[in-house]
């Protein structure tokens, strides 16, 4: 998926994957959602949201029905670190983030 934001193209296909998470169910399950986490060439960071449509992801398409959709959302490095920490993703948090990190 590509968008435009602020003036910055946002493409699944040419940035980096870092962490993709689900919430267990089946992709064609109307409640399956999932958040991957990828990295721009230039270092930016943004959210692929997929949804069925009865999540927050759900959209009218007419007809008094509802589907599923599909986002982009440019985060900050912050945001990157925090979906990290809420989303299973110690090890990458890890590699981004180390600077970040402290021993408890």
């Amino acid at each position: 998926m590509k968008k435009v934001i602020g003036g910055k193209l946002y493409d699944t296909e040419t940035a980096e994957l870092v962490h993709k998470w689900d919430n267990g169910r089946y992709a064609n399950d109307f409640r399956y959602r999932s958040k991957s986490l990828f990295r721009t060439k230039k270092g930016n960071w943004f959210l692929y949201h997929v949804g069925g449509p009865m999540t927050d992801m759900g959209q009218s398409c007419g007809s008094n029905n509802v589907c599923g959709s599909s986002d982009i959302e440019p985060i900050s490095p912050e945001d990157a670190l925090r979906f990290l920490e809420s989303h299973d993703g110690a090890e990458v948090a890890l590699k981004y983030f180390a600077e970040q990190i402290e021993e408890a």
